[in-house]
């Protein structure tokens, strides 16, 4: 619609002029003495135009010749400018094939193309002091590949010193990325204490990147800060850092190893307390606590307590249990079992026998009743769960156990035949 609004126009004005040209009959009288020239005032108009464009022209061309020593320093700036960036990218691209002395050579060309920009221009590059930061950390990155940590620590500074003269949209993101890349290579340097000191001279925001945490992470754990490595693994699983196979995996290692560092009851009743659902769940980690806590000297009934949802998966059938599972819980069960004279030593007991009737071929279960069945004196019924009990436990340890329960209960009966067979299975086992 445009381009035909603009032809209509032009043919209107080209009209316009043709019949204004027809219509004209002024005439111009010029004198040059002794003559007189008469011109039509279309052939003056006509020459005064042809002499503006003349004189236009010829203004533009002597403004090109007079501006050509600037447009050539202004091309070798510019070709100084694009060697430089391309000498960076080649920086990078020798780094990343592995090839750490040609990438820190290609790093310190920046460096020394960019000092010869800036002496030539009379103004330095916008983006100067970024340049020459990224030069110093790649330079830096590759003395750490190399293992040259005063060359790395000697660019780390330079690189420092050039990102706080940046602009101030450029600065935080170059004094966050060499607080990050440093605490890192502290970590690759095995010096746990000093990367997370480093971590702390971030910001708040900063820190809770995921980036930043994967390295507090590695850092707590190497240092043995149990505690801060688990909460930092756990806002890792929050933010899908992981897989939920490896997260759970993670922070069940981190809760055991934190719950076999604990030494008293209190800080093991505060930690289970400040432990997510998910984590109070997981079979292996309930297991875990509940020894801990009765190796302390805790309450069976508290332990019992922690066990009683996992025992309740586990009997419900519950996908996701495994055999270790079982057998670390029933490990558990019965190492709470042993006072039979508290409150609940008969609701247990119920429960248990209630299991073992449902599920009559599950060993662990017939395992576990005979124990609970030898602490209450029923000695019958303990002698028929283990029994049965021992043909298909899986595990050795608890095949001993059983065993030897065996051998005790033939003792009592002085069945002396039986005990002998029961611990010669049992000696067998142990070794």
């Amino acid at each position: 619609m445009r381009a035909a609004l603009w032809l209509i126009g032009l043919f209107a004005l080209a009209v316009a002029g043709a019949w204004l040209a027809d219509h004209n009959e002024g005439v111009v009288a010029v004198f040059l003495y002794p003559y007189r020239i008469d011109l039509s005032l279309n052939l003056l108009v006509l020459v005064l135009a042809l002499l503006l464009v003349v004189l236009w022209l010829a203004q533009k061309a002597v403004a090109a010749l007079l501006s050509l020593p600037r447009e050539a320093r202004r091309w070798r700036l510019l070709q100084k400018e694009r060697a430089t960036h391309a000498a960076l990218l080649d920086a990078y691209a020798q780094f990343m094939a592995g090839r750490y002395l040609r990438a820190r050579k290609s790093a310190e060309l920046v460096l020394a193309r960019e000092d010869a920009l800036r002496q030539l221009s009379e103004q330095p590059l916008a983006h100067a002091a970024a340049l020459r930061t990224v030069a110093h950390v790649v330079a830096a990155e590759s003395a750490h590949a190399l293992q040259d940590k005063a060359l790395r620590e000697q660019h780390l500074q330079q690189a420092r010193h050039h990102a706080l003269q940046a602009d101030v949209a450029e600065r935080p993101a170059l004094t966050e990325g060499l607080t990050l890349r440093s605490a890192r290579w502290l970590l690759d340097d095995r010096d746990a204490q000093a990367c997370l000191e480093r971590l702390t001279q971030l910001p708040g925001a900063v820190a809770r990147r995921t980036v930043a945490m994967r390295i507090q992470l590695k850092a707590a754990r190497l240092v043995g800060e149990t505690a801060r490595a688990l909460d930092t693994a756990l806002l890792l699983a929050k933010h899908r850092a992981f897989s939920p196979v490896a997260a759970q995996s993670l922070v069940r290692s981190l809760v055991m190893e934190l719950i076999a560092r604990t030494h008293d009851e209190r800080a093991l009743d505060k930690l289970w307390h400040d432990l997510p659902p998910a984590q109070r769940a997981m079979p292996e980690v309930v297991a875990q606590a509940a020894t801990r806590w009765l190796q302390l000297g805790g309450d069976p009934v508290r332990a019992r307590a922690w066990l009683l949802p996992v025992w309740e998966a586990m009997v419900a059938g519950h996908a996701g249990r495994s055999l270790i599972d079982q057998q670390k819980l029933v490990q558990a069960l019965e190492l709470s079992m042993r006072d039979v004279s508290s409150a609940d030593a008969r609701s247990w007991l119920a429960r248990i026998e209630s299991a073992k009737q449902a599920r009559p071929n599950d060993a662990h279960l017939q395992y576990l009743a005979g124990m609970v069945y030898l602490r209450h004196q029923l000695w019958g019924k303990a002698h028929g769960a283990l029994t049965q009990a021992v043909k298909g436990l899986p595990d050795a340890r608890l095949q001993r156990s059983a065993w030897v329960a065996l051998a005790e209960l033939a003792e009592q009966r002085q069945d002396d035949t039986g005990a002998l067979q029961a611990w010669k299975q049992a000696a067998r086992l142990a070794g």
